[in-house]
């Protein structure tokens, strides 16, 4: 573990926008970067930063998100994910994060995550599922 978690850590992650982070249904000339793709690596780029800091056997999971999408990025650019920590509650936490590609803001927003422990959280899941068959 490095730095403690507190308020204030950043982190920025580069995300090239391929294919697969794009809808289809405008054509091949101009597939952008889709929603629930640009959701997926802003939660990583979170996790990632709370990862360098939380013990091993720890994780984090995603509570809530408001999100939104300001700008189209095409595909074959890069997007610049942006994440400051705000808030830390016990094992909740708080991000701001922005993303911009070469031209403009694509989108700005807040995620909350919750960290956890793997193996008590992996327990509970299976006590779930057994309770459910």
């Amino acid at each position: 573990m490095s730095e403690p978690l507190k308020p204030g850590l950043t982190a920025t992650r580069r995300v090239q926008v391929d294919r697969e982070r794009t809808i289809s249904f405008m054509g091949d000339d101009c597939r952008v970067y889709a929603t629930p793709k640009m959701l997926y690596d802003i939660e990583y780029a979170c996790r990632d930063l709370l990862l360098e800091h939380i013990d091993k056997g720890m994780d984090s999971v995603g509570t809530r998100v408001e999100l939104d999408h300001v700008g189209a990025t095409m595909m074959g650019m890069w997007v610049d994910i942006s994440v400051t920590l705000t808030a830390v509650n016990g094992g909740a936490v708080s991000f701001d994060f922005s993303a911009r590609d070469a031209v403009e803001e694509v989108a700005r927003g807040k995620h909350n995550r919750f960290v956890v422990n793997i193996e008590k959280t992996a327990q509970r899941l299976k006590a779930k599922l057994a309770k459910a068959q």
